[in-house]
């Protein structure tokens, strides 16, 4: 099982990486909405759940996850947004255009841990 983590930030994308690897699932990291649309391009069938930060060049996180809802072959991937956006109309905004959860930063393992069990329906006995 993958997970993408989209993330302009080096250091928020190892600290997910880390997270995520710890929990047994493999990971792939973007610095931007348009790098990750290349990867799902190849691996969106292998893709289980998408981290999105709010903030980052190019293309915001929120026009990434407009964009992958209205794409038939990538709708049905759960976004996670992981960002610094914490106004409540664009929490409220995100939850409304698909993602399916929304953590902010900053945030600890244990927290990334157990938002991305949930946003895969999961919990901590399904790792075993």
């Amino acid at each position: 099982m993958k997970i993408l983590t989209v993330d302009d930030s080096l250091m928020i994308r190892i600290l997910i990486s880390q997270s995520v690897q710890s929990m047994g699932f493999n990971v792939l990291g973007a610095e931007n909405g348009e790098e990750a649309f290349e990867i799902l391009k190849t691996e969106s069938e292998n893709i289980k759940l998408i981290l999105l930060d709010w903030y980052m060049p190019h293309m915001t996180g929120f026009e990434f996850l407009q964009k992958i809802k209205s794409i038939e072959a990538y709708k049905e991937i759960p976004v996670m947004m992981v960002t610094t956006e914490s106004e409540r109309v664009n929490v409220i905004k995100a939850l409304k255009y698909g993602a399916v959860n929304y953590l902010t930063k900053p945030f600890t393992q244990e927290d990334i841990s157990s938002k991305i069990l949930e946003s895969l329906g999961m919990d901590e006995d399904d790792l075993q």
